[in-house]
């Protein structure tokens, strides 16, 4: 597609910030498949009609449930004022919920700035989380999505409300990073292409320039910044917020897409995605796994060619305000109509997150230790087992074969009694840590945190060193998930995320290894990994490691409230003092007042 050459400038001035284009009639093709939505996808348009249908499903099931559970006189009884009690919580829970997502007045009519400055007011960053999650759904139920249709199936919210999402990213936005941030082709930014059934890169070496950067995009080229929460505060706040609701990263891509043009090949992902139209309009279609082994993959796909991915179960147009979401291995393509660009941001989550990726981390350990405990596990393998085991022996009917297989099964059922499932939990624990944005703070958390201290460098001399922690000072951990005591056997780590970098794995994991002589007299060490600086704390017995590891724990389930240094399960003062001071030197807790 030619088109007339613009400057930079004057292309900028062309993109819309503030209202999407006029909606033009939609194009027969997706007209066509709109009665699939509802088999395939869940087509949310009004909200008041999913509730009522929720609510009746609601009261179907519970009028069952009392049915089969009571005796047939007291149901007669009872049921009519239970049903009723029922229905009057559902109706509380649903009014509490709705009242989370809209304040006082609709869905979304408040910027993104403006909901996330509501939010930094909720005290529990995990009701935080919920809240935050809920708007991005919001009409969609969160529990229901969850059950229903979580890692099962696409989800369509369309809102005929432009600005339901506004403030979040904007062209503009991506206009002002290129001119103000290093910008890196291949680290940061893709410049990419689909024509003619060919996916293709362009990226140049070096930094990318809005100069350079637009003469693509007005070429017909597609542009994906890959990590918008390194540059925008607002998504990082997003992301940061959002990662406790999943309990697994979250990871975003910013997509901008001129009119008339596709920027990348079907194929599938290996995360959940989450579809934010944030301008314009695009054209998506979706589709189901080809086959079982497809779905919930581990890995993404390759691009794949159209004829081998069959018809699309959802086929819609996003406009700015929807929302799409589709599981992994759901194959999407996602084009631009000739009329309007399209800018959206995909929120992911759930990358190698599942019961497997567990067990890859317990298998190996319980072997390791069933070898170590279990003579059986150490036995040596039959003399002449090589002639009778193997795929060149698998077709013969040989009873020691059944043998074989039945000495492995048996071995292989004992091994769950050596799993060390807590310590591979701790493993995907660290991972996760490492993975993490670190907390935006809010101004109350600044102030009150190591990163709002008032002392500072006046007319030559440093002023306001007096205030410090004392027995009486309340703390608590900044966030429900920004620590984590772990161990490897050895040592006890307590990692945090506080001081991560808003690059993904830019920095090594941020932890204390803990280290103690159990000697009477011994000092405990407290090294901090990522700084090679090591702490030495006087001690008298050799309870000290363990009172501290139970200070971390009881502060890490105390979580939201505040408690004074002094409630530390800790003998000595000092020690209860020192403890605090050097998780608030490292952002991990912060007082309920300023110092």
């Amino acid at each position: 597609m030619e088109r007339k050459h613009m400057s930079a400038f004057a292309l900028y001035q062309t993109l819309p910030t503030d209202e999407s284009p006029p909606v033009k009639k939609t194009p027969p093709q997706v007209v066509t498949k709109k009665r699939k939505r509802k088999e395939n996808g869940v087509a949310v348009n009004k909200a008041n009609a999913l509730k009522a249908q929720l609510k009746s499903e609601k009261k179907t099931r519970m009028r069952k449930k009392l049915q089969k559970s009571s005796p047939r006189g007291e149901r007669l009884k009872g049921s009519a004022e239970q049903q009723q009690q029922q229905q009057q919580k559902e109706e509380e829970e649903e009014a509490e919920e709705e009242e989370c997502v809209n304040g006082d007045g609709e869905a979304g009519s408040e910027m993104v700035d403006t909901l996330l400055a509501e939010l930094a007011r909720v005290n529990n960053s995990r009701e935080r989380a919920s809240q935050l999650f809920r708007w991005l759904i919001h009409p969609v139920p969160v529990k229901p999505f969850f059950r229903d249709t979580w890692e099962k199936k696409p989800i369509l919210v369309q809102r005929k409300n432009p600005n339901y999402y506004k403030g979040l990213f904007s062209t503009a936005e991506f206009d002002r990073i290129l001119r103000e941030e290093d910008v890196q082709y291949g680290v940061n930014l893709d410049v990419t292409s689909y024509t003619n059934g060919k996916r293709e890169t362009h990226n140049p070496p070096g930094r990318a320039l809005p100069f350079t950067v637009w003469n693509f995009y007005e070429s017909g080229c597609s542009l994906r910044l890959l990590n918008p929460q390194s540059f925008s505060s607002t998504v990082w706040n997003v992301l940061s917020i959002l990662q406790e609701q999943f309990g697994s990263m979250a990871g975003a891509n910013v997509y901008l897409t001129p009119p008339g043009t596709q920027g990348f090949a079907p194929h599938y992902d290996d995360i959940e995605a989450f579809v934010v139209q944030l301008e314009g309009k695009k054209h998506w279609r979706v589709y189901k796994p080809r086959t079982d082994d497809e779905v919930l993959p581990v890995l993404s796909s390759k691009n794949f060619d159209q004829k081998n991915i069959g018809r699309p179960i959802l086929e819609v147009v996003l406009e700015a305000g929807d929302l799409l979401y589709f599981p992994r291995g759901f194959i999407h393509q996602g084009d631009c109509l000739p009329d309007a660009h399209s800018l959206h941001i995909t929120i992911s989550s759930y990358q190698k997150n599942s019961w497997g990726d567990l067990l890859q981390k317990v298998v190996p350990a319980a072997l390791e230790i069933a070898m170590e405990e279990d003579v059986d596990f150490r036995q040596g393998l039959p003399l002449d087992y090589l002639s009778y085991m193997g795929v060149q022996n698998s077709d013969k009917e040989d009873p020691r074969r059944i043998k074989f297989f039945s000495r492995i099964e048996n071995l292989i059922k004992r091994l769950k009694n050596f799993a060390p499932v807590d310590a591979a939990v701790d493993q995907k624990a660290r991972d996760f840590f490492h993975d993490c944005l670190p907390p935006m703070l809010t101004p109350e958390e600044l102030v009150t945190s190591v990163q709002g201290a008032s002392v500072t460098w006046e007319c030559g001399q440093v002023v306001n060193v007096g205030s410090r922690i004392d027995l009486q000072t309340r703390v608590r951990v900044l966030r429900a998930e920004c620590a984590r005591l772990c161990s490897d056997g050895e040592a006890v780590h307590l990692y945090y995320t506080t001081d991560n970098s808003r690059v993904y794995h830019k920095e090594e994991p941020k932890s204390f290894e803990i280290q103690t002589e159990v000697d009477t007299g011994r000092s405990l060490q407290i090294s901090s990994v990522e700084h090679s600086v090591l702490l030495t704390v006087s001690i008298t017995n050799h309870c000290f490691f363990l009172q501290h590891t139970d200070a971390v724990e009881f502060l890490i389930h105390s979580y939201p409230e505040f408690v004074k240094v002094g409630s530390f399960p800790c003998d000595a003062a000092e020690d209860k003092v020192a403890l605090a001071e050097l998780l608030f030197e490292k952002g991990i807790i912060h007082t309920e007042e300023p110092l």
